[in-house]
């Protein structure tokens, strides 16, 4: 189960270097306006500085998963899996926010807060939590 959640883990970190690229890189982009529901590109140019800010809070959440891997890899089980429940799981705190805050983003919500809590829960079950 341990792999089975780090699996897990690593695909919400992949899905969140894509939001990290789309908030941090391509926020004006058409693709990017079209994910957020933003508007105009005059509105994304508003919120540039914001977006690109955010998008680094999400690289940070997949640095920890990464590092907590490595380091579960190496055989220091407790803190490696510390570093990925603290990304992943505030991965799902972040999707609960989004989904709280804008009802219409739930699909979104899902995708970014899914692969997080199976990578959580079948890390504790594996680790026996």
């Amino acid at each position: 189960m341990v792999v089975a959640g780090l699996v897990f883990a690593g695909v919400a970190a992949l899905i969140h270097v894509y939001i990290f690229y789309l908030e941090s890189v391509a926020w004006t982009s058409r693709r990017a306006r079209a994910t957020f529901g933003i508007a105009s590109e005059q509105d994304a140019q508003t919120t540039r500085t914001l977006a690109f800010n955010q998008g680094f809070y999400n690289l940070f959440l997949v640095v920890a998963i990464v590092l907590g891997a490595v380091v579960i890899a190496f055989g220091a089980t407790a803190v490696g899996a510390t570093l990925v429940f603290t990304g992943a799981g505030s991965m799902v705190a972040a999707s609960l926010v989004l989904v709280i805050s804008r009802p219409s983003m739930a699909r979104a919500a899902l995708i970014q807060g899914l692969p997080p809590l199976l990578g959580v829960a079948a890390l504790a079950v594996g680790i026996g939590f």
